[in-house]
């Protein structure tokens, strides 16, 4: 299992937790430098999918600072529930949508994805963005997922993948496992939330395996969108509807 801290006694959702929070004032800017910018493409494609379902009521897990609520606000009259387990990122979402008025729109609560506080049946849509593969245990986490959402509900999760076509599957492994860490260093003063990024990717099932476990977990019409050669993957699904 991939660690944030390696020589830590506390359990990878406490790892987890302490990292974010960690690289919470850097984080933004570190993350559209090492993406170029690219993670906005995606988000904005994975709304444009959702916009298509109109939704309501929308929950975003792990919405760290808060950069998927803020898109999905741009459906009109939809009504966004951001929850993390670091209160680093969401003070950094909460002035966020302060700076943006959203706060009529957009709601934040520290709470752990894995034992969502929220009634059965509770949201028309889900979306994760770059957050499954921190889950401690990932098929818990996409069980309660499925369980807040009502049937008939769409889940959306944009996370990275790992490319398989050369020569750019080489090119990109080495910026990834050599470059991101050494910026992510310099940047952020963490010596290993950077190195755990490369190392939790790589062991993420992704692809055909992921909607596999999903599948397991009871979401049905499963789909695998590639993006930038593969560099991250929107996946879509569906809790059937009753």
């Amino acid at each position: 299992m991939a660690l944030p801290y390696k020589q830590s006694k506390q359990s990878k959702k406490g790892q987890v937790e302490e990292m974010f929070d960690n690289i919470s004032p850097k984080y933004d800017t570190l993350n559209h430098i090492l993406s170029v910018n690219i993670d906005k493409l995606w988000r904005k494609k994975t709304i444009k999918k959702l916009k298509t379902h109109s939704p309501v009521q929308i929950l975003d897990i792990a919405t760290g600072t808060g950069d998927f609520a803020v898109a999905a606000s741009n459906i009109p009259g939809t009504q966004i529930t951001g929850i993390d387990i670091s209160e680093g990122m969401l003070s950094v979402a909460r002035k966020k949508i302060s700076k943006k008025n959203l706060k009529e729109r957009i709601v934040f609560q520290k709470a752990d994805s894995e034992n969502l506080p929220f009634e059965s049946e509770t949201f028309d849509a889900a979306i994760v963005g770059f957050g499954v593969r921190n889950f401690e245990n990932l098929e818990k986490g996409l069980a309660e997922i499925r369980r807040v959402i009502k049937p008939g509900g769409v889940f959306f999760v944009l996370e990275f993948s790992k490319p398989v076509s050369a020569p750019f599957k080489q090119i990109y492994m080495f910026y990834f496992m050599h470059i991101l860490p050494f910026i992510g260093r310099m940047v952020s003063k963490d010596s290993s939330a950077y190195s755990y990024l490369p190392e939790s990717v790589k062991e993420f099932p992704d692809g055909d395996n992921f909607l596999s476990i999903l599948a397991k977990i009871g979401f049905v019409n499963n789909k695998c969108f590639r993006q930038t050669f593969g560099i991250a993957s929107i996946y879509e699904a569906h809790k059937p509807d009753i």
